[in-house]
């Protein structure tokens, strides 16, 4: 088994969204991740201005180039943001103020700061309005996600036609209430057969029983599991920092922003979800492997070897 996590914001007190980042950050924080058996990770940052983000994703790169451990571990970046919906809730821990409408130009210029290394890319539909920048990124490889966002069932199906094939976190990035029926992961349900969902089983981010149900209906074979792991995995509870914005690690180990509801990342491990996968929902180890491994690589068209 080969876990490859499709979501890492940051470990082991590296934030790979800072833009300071160093070369010693990122090396303890790929050690880290090979010693808890990890095999490949997709960096991820979230929404910041276009420029800050050019900036990060540069400096990842180049850093990832000096480090042949950095290379081996880091498979490509998950850029999550700018282009979500800035609405309470939807937004999640995101800073509003950073989000702007989906365009080609500025994820271009995402994309090449990111060195061709692009593997995922998280929107919302709503904000894509006529497909085009999601048309973009399918086109040229990348594995389009919805996320932080409240698309229609005519936005969303919309999106899918462009290329978009894959939920952010799903029962996540969204206000902690819904309506009832009519609700964006209704909605995603409703199209579960052309999406794989991603999910965080740590217990906070969905209850287990939840996420069960939602496995009997998806399946085994369009999900995958993810940490979205924050800096502050592996480290002990108090307060902590991402993209620049401080989060309250809690003696659980769930992460908010602080004065919010709305989580904020997690501080799972990938040895702790495969306790979690097996202690709680009792799968065994071919469906692990599933989750965290084959299906992750098949998600973003590396297929396992």
């Amino acid at each position: 088994m080969r876990p490859f996590d499709l979501q890492v914001n940051g470990y082991a007190g590296t934030d790979f969204c800072s833009s300071a980042l160093t070369a010693d950050e990122l090396q303890t924080a790929c050690e880290t991740l090979k010693r808890d058996g990890v095999d490949s990770i997709l960096a991820t940052v979230i929404t910041d201005t276009v420029d800050a983000l050019v900036a990060k994703l540069s400096n990842l790169v180049r850093l990832r180039e000096e480090s042949s451990l950095a290379q081996a571990v880091i498979a490509g970046f998950h850029i999550e943001g700018p282009f979500l919906n800035p609405t309470t809730g939807y937004i999640g821990a995101h800073p509003p103020e950073a989000v702007i409408p989906a365009n080609v130009d500025d994820a271009k210029r995402l994309l090449d700061a990111a060195g061709g290394l692009t593997r995922i890319f998280t929107l919302a539909p709503e904000q894509d309005p006529k497909g085009t920048t999601t048309r973009m990124l399918a086109d040229l490889g990348v594995t389009v996600a919805a996320g932080h966002c409240n698309p229609s069932m005519h936005q969303l199906r919309s999106a899918i036609d462009s290329g978009l094939n894959m939920v952010t976190h799903f029962g996540n990035g969204c206000p902690v209430e819904l309506p009832r029926h009519d609700n964006v992961l209704q909605r995603f349900l409703a199209c579960r057969n052309d999406l794989w969902f991603s999910f965080i089983p740590d217990g906070a981010h969905i209850s287990f029983f939840a996420l069960r149900n939602y496995l009997d209906l998806i399946g085994i074979e369009r999900a995958v599991m993810v940490t979205d792991a924050i800096s502050a995995a592996t480290l002990e509870p108090g307060l902590h920092i991402i993209s620049g914005i401080t989060v309250e690690v809690d003696a659980l180990g769930v992460a908010r922003r602080r004065g919010s509801p709305n989580l904020a990342g997690s501080t799972i491990t990938m040895p702790g979800i495969q306790k979690n996968l097996g202690e709680e929902l009792g799968l065994d180890k071919t469906a692990i492997s599933r989750l965290i491994d084959e299906n992750p690589r098949q998600a973003i068209g590396m297929c396992p070897a």
